[in-house]
């Protein structure tokens, strides 16, 4: 795996291409929290061509789309900070809680990873 971003847990990851993969993030803010990572290293969107761009945005339309279904959610947060100096997307579940704020929420540590093959089973690619 990459080593700038965590290793994915065993079973965390329920799609890859040879371009990028989806995982259930190591540490999630909220239940479903997921993300999609670009394997090349490259440091920002901006330096992705058109055709890579469009494939990474498909990808992560379709998980947000198994995410809104399996969960159950209306809607479905995307993420993208660069901290990391590495492309990746974070998609965090909007479950309806009073007060909910993205940036103040504390990641828990992974401990089940059952939810990716929920995932995977409603995944609808291009």
């Amino acid at each position: 795996m990459l080593k700038d971003l965590p290793k994915p847990r065993r079973g965390a990851i329920f799609y890859e291409d040879n371009k990028l993969y989806a995982t259930l993030a190591s540490y999630p803010i909220t239940k479903g929290h997921v993300v999609v990572v670009w394997k090349k290293k490259v440091s920002d969107l901006h330096l992705l061509n058109k055709r890579e761009y469009e494939h990474l945005m498909d990808v992560v339309d379709a998980v947000r789309n198994a995410l809104l279904k399996v969960l159950k959610v209306k809607k479905v947060y995307l993420v993208y900070a660069d901290e990391a100096k590495h492309v990746h997307w974070h998609l965090v579940p909007r479950y309806n809680v009073k007060g909910f704020n993205i940036l103040e929420e504390k990641p828990k540590k992974l401990k089940d990873v059952s939810l990716a093959r929920k995932l995977k089973k409603n995944l609808r690619m291009m």
